[in-house]
């Protein structure tokens, strides 16, 4: 009884949500939103892949080159304007540079996995989650509501990076969890800021829906890799508990 009782407010919850979609995007919105998200998931797998071919194969293995690689596939992108004609080739862009992304991201998986391989799955699972949420927050907001979050969103973003130099120098573990969690915080925020900017540009007649869903992979994988650090630090602290 209680398990049709959850399917049924779920059921009314997924109504409200496609009605508030549909009122409040106009079509060609909603098209263009698919399309964002298409190439978001298409990321996603291909950052998974990346990931794959560091933890299990000897093909590659994240360092300097890759990361170069990944930076390079992501000017080439910038670099390549929308003409309608040459998407194919910008979307090889995209999925390059999510796969050297996620190639990248293999030594920090690797550790997650030494302390307990559940992590990785728990960190996905919590990642998607935080993500639809926050991105059917920005959906079905009035109009605009979290665009002014830009200049907030920056400062915090400007106060990290002078964090994590101090922390340099100080090699605080203070600093270093304050850095953490604020910057979980600061992903969540941009993934309100940068859903609904990207429906403001399509509204004003951008409709590079590629380019777009690299602000909203970048939020991805980053709320995705502090919950990886946050769950492996737990995990740790647990498991050295257990033994004293």
């Amino acid at each position: 009884m209680k398990y049709y009782f959850h399917l049924g407010k779920m059921e009314t919850a997924a109504r409200t949500f496609i009605n508030s979609f549909s009122s409040k995007l106009e079509e060609p919105v909603r098209a263009h939103l698919k399309n964002v998200y298409a190439c978001l998931t298409m990321s996603t797998v291909a950052a998974a892949v990346g990931a794959y071919v560091h933890m299990f194969t000897e093909l590659l293995s994240a360092g300097l080159l890759t990361a170069v690689a990944a930076i390079g596939l992501l000017l080439a992108l910038v670099a390549t304007p929308d003409n309608g004609k040459n998407r194919q080739m910008r979307v090889g862009f995209l999925l390059g540079f999510a796969f050297f992304s996620g190639l990248g991201m293999g030594p920090l998986l690797d550790l997650a996995v030494a302390v307990n391989p559940q992590i990785i799955v728990t960190a996905l699972i919590g990642t998607s989650v935080i993500f639809a949420s926050f991105s059917m927050a920005a959906m079905t907001a009035e109009r605009g509501r979290w665009l002014y979050l830009g200049g907030t969103l920056m400062t915090m973003l400007s106060t990290l990076l002078l964090l994590s130099l101090a922390n340099l120098f100080f090699g605080s573990r203070l600093i270093f969890q304050v850095y953490l969690y604020i910057g979980l915080f600061l992903m969540c925020g941009f993934v309100l800021y940068d859903t609904q900017l990207i429906i403001e540009k399509r509204r004003n007649g951008d409709k590079d829906f590629v380019a777009h869903s690299v602000d909203l992979f970048i939020d991805f994988i980053g709320i995705f890799r502090r919950l990886v650090i946050i769950l492996a630090e737990k995990e740790d602290r647990k498991q050295r508990n257990k033994k004293e």
